[in-house]
């Protein structure tokens, strides 16, 4: 594979401690991508740079977008966001909370700017480790990722859509497994973001 660099964006799920990481790349999905191309080809050259911050809305990306992606000139950028947007109305800052139509018109600026780069997209989706579909949380968590998935047939992204993989997990297995507090993916959770995530890009 020839010198390619590869940004990911998001949040917590994206951040997994890389500021602690003395690589950077944090103890998640990123860390495990890299590691299986590093396994699967010996002389890959990619270089990752993980910029997930941990609590970041859609908004937080808006706001650092500049810094974090357009001058990092990337090859192929992953975006991950979503659930912290929905999450504020279910906690103690509805303030901070993105509605629906916000977040729509705000990942589908930041597309347009990406689109200017000329790298790969791939739009990953948010998801709720909550087996009840009926939950009010994961109803919401499902409307922003029916939102990417728009915006990913809108922009020619490739789609990474992780509920269908963490709901086939749950239906074998208990929820917890994979994330504690529905939110944060487990080490096996990770992996199979992972997993879900080379599959989708190839």
């Amino acid at each position: 594979m020839a010198a390619q660099r590869w940004v990911f964006i998001g949040d917590s799920i994206t951040d997994t401690g890389r500021r602690e990481d003395p690589e950077g790349f944090g103890n998640g999905y990123v860390s495990r991508i890299r590691e299986q191309l590093l396994v699967d080809d010996p002389a890959c050259q990619t270089e990752f740079i993980n910029r997930g911050v941990s609590g970041d809305t859609v908004r937080d990306l808006a706001r650092r977008w500049q810094r974090d992606v357009t001058a990092l000139r990337p090859d192929l950028l992953s975006i991950k966001i979503g659930v912290n947007d929905v999450w504020r109305s279910f906690d103690s800052t509805p303030d901070q909370a993105v509605d629906a139509k916000e977040y729509r018109a705000t990942l589908r600026g930041l597309l347009g700017k990406a689109s200017t780069l000329n790298c790969r997209l791939v739009l990953v989706t948010p998801f709720l480790v909550e087996s009840n579909r009926q939950d009010a949380m994961r109803r919401e968590v499902e409307n922003r990722a029916a939102i990417v998935t728009e915006l990913a047939s809108e922009f020619g992204a490739v789609l990474v859509d992780l509920q269908p993989a963490f709901d086939a997990a749950m239906d074998a297995s208990s929820p917890s497994l994979w994330a504690g507090d529905r939110v944060h993916p487990s080490g096996p959770g990770h992996l199979l973001i992972a997993r879900a995530w080379l599959r989708a890009v190839g």
